[in-house]
């Protein structure tokens, strides 16, 4: 997708619509939270999960995100593992057949998944610029209220 990220329907109807552009009134709106832990991720992954989940602000993470969410977990349990052996094996290796040294494949699994954590962490709201875009809404009674968020509520 290009150009910028989309501004959320809710920001733009409190803003009064700047851009003027038509509002989506058929956005869809995700109802159940994300609970479910997959059964087939491992302890660990569950732990975080469950982890994450507790410390996540209450209607952010629906049961629509649970695939975006199940990488970030697995991501960020291999980075986990990946940066605790490249600790013990450092960022030179030498090469089995000639010794010469070399990068620690360890270093590549940690940066490639420091980067799929990041793309989903900023889909989710879970890194400071994205969760500034985030409207989360806390009670049901003010949720139609486009206002509330102004005026204090």
């Amino acid at each position: 997708m290009r150009g910028r990220k989309p501004t959320p329907t809710a920001l733009k109807i409190i803003a009064g619509n700047p851009g003027k552009r038509p509002i989506n009134a058929h956005e869809p709106q995700p109802r159940s939270d994300l609970a479910a832990v997959p059964e087939w991720m491992t302890e660990h992954q569950k732990d975080i999960w469950r982890e994450v989940v507790e410390l996540s602000p209450p209607g952010l993470l629906k049961d629509v995100d649970a695939s975006v969410f199940t990488i970030w977990v697995v991501a960020f349990d291999l980075y986990q593992e990946a940066s605790e052996k490249l600790a013990r094996t450092g960022m030179l290796i030498k090469a089995p057949n000639t010794g010469v040294p070399m990068q620690s494949p360890y270093l590549a699994i940690v940066n490639k998944q420091a980067q799929l954590m990041l793309k989903a962490a900023a889909e989710m709201g879970f890194t400071p610029a994205s969760r500034s875009r985030v409207v989360v809404k806390r009670d049901a009674a003010k949720a139609d209220d486009p206002w509330s968020a102004i005026a204090g509520g």
